[in-house]
């Protein structure tokens, strides 16, 4: 169980990501019954003071208030954190800027036949939509910049997704109604590929190798 000074860390931190105007916070905000109906724009809004986020913490885990978890931990041991020595990078995944969260996780549900693995936020900010063990995160921004750039950079792929068969892939975004960039090319180096653009104009290479 982790010990008081833990959950101290936890509400300290809460408390800056609030004066931060982090998105993520409204999230630890509904927690509490009373805004469970908040935006996250609404839960930035709220007056935020050390207390509030420590209840917040207290509820997170399983306590009614903050006093009833500092009773809670008062005997609780410390235990030493046992460093792992195995470091290795496990995945890379492209994020792409968007508009609209929710509008571009549909269009890759609908258009090129992702799932939707999650929605974070109140409208939301962040998501992440995946095919094949293949997955994509969509930030929301106000304007993004990237695709603006593409726009003059014809070649400048946000993302590159290596598919067993790209004709096959091809023809099926093609009866969706998805828009390319690219059409099926085979290239000089030897692969084959298409580019798509997704709802903000950005680019997604799908290629085959050899």
């Amino acid at each position: 169980m982790p010990t008081f000074e833990t959950y101290r860390k936890q509400a300290k931190l809460l408390l800056r990501w609030h004066r931060e105007e982090n998105y993520s916070t409204g999230e630890h905000v509904r927690r509490l019954e009373r805004y469970q109906s908040l935006t996250d724009r609404e839960a930035l809004a709220l007056n935020f003071p050390l207390t509030l986020a420590q209840e917040i913490i207290a509820v997170e885990a399983g306590h009614q208030t903050w006093a009833e978890l500092k009773a809670a931990t008062a005997e609780s041991p410390k235990t030493p954190r046992v460093p792992d020595e195995r470091l290795f990078l496990k995945k890379i995944t492209p994020i792409l800027f968007v508009k609209d969260v929710t509008a571009s996780a549909t269009f890759f549900q609908q258009k090129l036949g992702f799932e939707i693995d999650f929605l974070h936020g109140l409208p939301p900010f962040y998501g992440a939509v995946s095919r094949d063990g293949i997955g994509l995160h969509l930030r929301f921004v106000h304007q993004p910049l990237f695709a603006q750039i593409a726009a003059h950079e014809k070649s400048l792929i946000l993302a590159s997704i290596e598919v067993s068969n790209a004709h096959t892939l091809f023809e099926e975004f093609k009866a969706e109604g998805a828009e390319f960039a690219q059409t099926l090319t085979k290239q000089a180096w030897g692969g084959t590929d298409f580019h798509v653009l997704d709802l903000d104009g950005n680019v997604i290479s799908f290629v085959t190798y050899g």
